[in-house]
C-alpha cells in the first residue's frame, strides 16, 4: 500500500511539473508572439514613413520643377499654326532666361496683363532692332529676314493671288497707325505668331517687356504622336 502511495504521488509530481513546464513554454510562445507582432508592427510604421517622406519629396521636387524650372503650357488658338496646333502640350524652360535674354527665332511663352493670360509667339525682334513689315516682307535692320518657318504657307497664299499677312489681325504691318515706333527699345522685344493672318502679336500689343516673358517652348510634349524637339529658327 505504501508503495503505491509513493509511486501514486512520484506520478502526480511528475504532472503537476510537466504541468508546470507546458505553462512555461505557452508564456514563453506568448512572449515571443507579442514580440513577432511588435516588430511586425514596427516595420510596417518604418515602411509607411518611408513612403510618405518618398511622396512628399517627388511633390517638393515637382513644385520646384513646375515654378522655378519648367512648366507647362497648352496651346490655345491658331497662331501658331503651322507649327504648332491647338491643344498641344509644351514644355516651358524658365531658367533659361534667367541666364540670358531672348534671341531672334526663339519661340516664346509670355504674359500679357491687359489680356490676363499668357501667349506663345515667335521672338522677331530684340531690342535696338528696327523692325518693318509690309505684305509678306519682314525687314530686321533694313535687311530681309528668310522666314523658312512659315515659307510653305507663304508660298501657297501667293499661289492663291494674295498675301499670307491677309487678314483681321494684319493691322496695316508695322509700323503701323496704332504703333508708329518701329525701333524695339530697351528691355523689351517684338514678337509675331507663325499664323500672320490669325495672330494677335507686337502689330497690336506692341512691343512685350522682357519682364513679362516667362520661357522659352522647348518640346511639345502631348499628344505623343507630335511629341518633338521644338526648332528655333
Amino acid at each position: 500500500m505504501d508503495n503505491n502511495r509513493f509511486e501514486g504521488q512520484e506520478e502526480e509530481q511528475h504532472q503537476a511539473s510537466s504541468e508546470v513546464r507546458e505553462t512555461s513554454h505557452d508564456v514563453e510562445d506568448r512572449v515571443q508572439a507579442g514580440h513577432s507582432t511588435a516588430t511586425a508592427g514596427s516595420k510596417f510604421g518604418k515602411e509607411i514613413f518611408e513612403w510618405v517622406k518618398a511622396i512628399a519629396i517627388a511633390v517638393i521636387l515637382v513644385l520646384i520643377i513646375r515654378w522655378l524650372l519648367f512648366m507647362p503650357f497648352i496651346v490655345d488658338g491658331p497662331s501658331m499654326q503651322p507649327n504648332f496646333q491647338t491643344g498641344e502640350r509644351v514644355i516651358v524652360n524658365k531658367i533659361l532666361y534667367k541666364i540670358r535674354e531672348p534671341k531672334r527665332g526663339e519661340v516664346i511663352v509670355f504674359h500679357v496683363p491687359e489680356e490676363g493670360r499668357n501667349f506663345i509667339k515667335r521672338v522677331i525682334g530684340v531690342e535696338g532692332d528696327k523692325i518693318r513689315y509690309e505684305g509678306d516682307e519682314l525687314y530686321v535692320n533694313d535687311k530681309k529676314v528668310d522666314e523658312t518657318y512659315i515659307k510653305e504657307a507663304i508660298d501657297q497664299a501667293h499661289a492663291e493671288g494674295h498675301d499670307y499677312n491677309n487678314g483681321q489681325y494684319s493691322n496695316g504691318g508695322f509700323p503701323n497707325e496704332s504703333f508708329t515706333e518701329s525701333v524695339v527699345p530697351e528691355g523689351h522685344i517684338f514678337v509675331l505668331g507663325d499664323n500672320r493672318p490669325e495672330s494677335k502679336d507686337s502689330r497690336m500689343i506692341g512691343f512685350v517687356s522682357l519682364d513679362e516673358v516667362i520661357g522659352r517652348s522647348d518640346v511639345i510634349f502631348w499628344p505623343l504622336d507630335k511629341a518633338k524637339i521644338v526648332k528655333h529658327h
